[in-house]
């Protein structure tokens, strides 16, 4: 990419970038919230011109989902799908410096919710392709950008909804989302994170009952929430469930921490103690790529301040290590909370299995190549991914899938996962126009 590419390229971006920010399309969780048409109408007019095949899907009212479909040369060659989420997370503005939907451009970096999760590749994605397919390129095989609805709350209304009801227009049988990115130098060794799994979810919700009476008279009453109380302090000294092979030696191997930590770390015996010696966010990432977590999250129960409550709900997200068993994870908690006997009941909801790609793929060499051109004599850390996206959908029905992007040094790791659904949200404009350049990289030397 030229200088003049370049400059051309950090303008796109900052443009479309503040622009979806400024839409504010924020999802809590409720059928009628994220308002994605404003950003699927924003998209849909940089990519209308291209010669894409454009459709939109909304499955209720302005969920909109926009993918753009490229039909290949060479019938049966290797499909991809690049796959954006449009819809962000909720906000406290009170703990921002900034507008958080201003979008603004403040010492070289953008600022607002959603900059990095994950706004900025839905941005790159988007630009990188129009770059492209404006200089008459045309894949080798089946290129789609899909720039989806609803993933930050389970994709209800976006990509599962999507496979389910509409596959022939969204499917690829090679996915590239959120996130990678984040570059670590240690000594002569460079590393650029890409995720190739992620952990499982079995959420469920506790039932805490109880005998109603007046809030003045206590003394033996038979309150659901002191109960309740009692349930979440059980919960939380659940014996950990942990993992301490697949991707986690090579993680911590590539960490560049001191040798004697780096063995703590991969033992049994030591690792709870490694972790407690290291900084905060990382102690609490590090543990959750190989623990299977249980956070009791939300608390519900009790009408009015002069009445003892009879039922009290706990809900509680639980996150679960590839290739450990939902149905197995619930029966432990289950079991768990059994000394309570009845009156405490664990109702199970929505779960899954985590997921793993392999990396002895094409795709994967192509990435390598993307991020060592970026980021001279780099290499791919295969990493585990510990919350969830899009990619799980994908992996479950047979595609290879991975998190990828390629970052500037001045997003560090740490500083990078501190932003998700944090404060003071933001990308430096360096990073949006490394990742147009491994975009474009990646198409190339995939679908060429």
């Amino acid at each position: 990419m030229g200088e003049r590419d370049a400059v051309s390229a950090e303008g796109e971006c900052i443009e479309l970038l503040s622009q979806l920010i400024r839409n504010a399309c924020v999802n809590d969780g409720t059928v009628c919230s994220g308002f994605e048409q404003r950003s699927a109408d924003v998209l849909t007019g940089v990519l209308e011109g291209t010669g894409v095949d454009l459709q939109r899907f909304e499955p209720e009212p302005g969920r909109t989902s926009v993918v753009a479909r490229v039909p290949g040369r060479v019938p049966g060659a290797p499909s991809l799908a690049l796959v954006g989420h449009t819809d962000v997370v909720p906000v406290s503005v009170d703990g921002w410096r900034e507008d958080p939907f201003g979008g603004e451009v403040i010492d070289g970096e953008v600022w607002g919710r959603g900059a990095v999760d994950m706004l900025n590749q839905t941005t790159t994605m988007t630009v990188a392709v129009r770059r492209l397919l404006a200089t008459g390129w045309r894949p080798r095989g089946d290129l789609v950008l899909a720039l989806v609805a609803d993933e930050e709350a389970g994709s209800v209304h976006g990509v599962e909804w999507l496979l389910e009801h509409e596959r022939e227009h969204l499917w690829a049988d090679h996915v590239l989302t959120e996130v990678g990115g984040p570059v670590r130098r240690h000594g002569d060794a460079v590393h650029v994170d890409a995720h190739v799994g992620e952990k499982g979810g079995a959420g469920f919700v506790v039932h805490v009952h109880g005998t109603p009476g007046h809030g003045s008279m206590p003394f033996g009453a038979d309150n659901a929430l002191v109960r309740a109380a009692a349930v979440v302090q059980h919960l939380a000294a659940l014996p950990p469930y942990r993992d301490l092979g697949g991707l986690w030696p090579s993680w911590v191997a590539a960490q560049g921490f001191d040798p004697a930590l780096s063995g703590a770390l991969v033992d049994p015996d030591r690792v709870d103690a490694a972790l407690a010696s290291l900084p905060p966010d990382a102690a609490r990432r590090a543990h959750a790529c190989c623990h299977a977590t249980l956070s009791p999250n939300v608390i519900r129960g009790g009408g009015k301040r002069n009445v003892v409550p009879d039922h009290v709900v706990v809900e509680v997200d639980m996150r679960l290590l590839p290739g450990d068993d939902p149905e197995a994870a619930l029966q432990r908690v289950e079991d768990w909370l059994a000394p309570f006997g009845s009156q405490v009941v664990l109702e199970r909801q929505r779960r899954g299995e985590g997921t793993v790609s392999p990396t002895d793929t094409e795709l994967w060499r192509v990435l390598g190549a993307a991020a060592a051109a970026v980021h001279p004599g780099a290499t791919l850390l295969p990493a585990l991914f510990v919350a969830a996206t899009d990619a799980r959908f994908y992996r479950r029905r047979g595609a290879v899938a991975y998190g990828f992007n390629v970052l500037s040094d001045a997003i560090t790791p740490e500083r990078y996962w501190s932003m998700f659904h944090g404060n003071d949200e933001r990308i430096d404009v360096e990073s949006l126009r490394l990742s147009v350049q491994a975009w474009e990289l990646v198409l190339r030397g995939f679908l060429s």
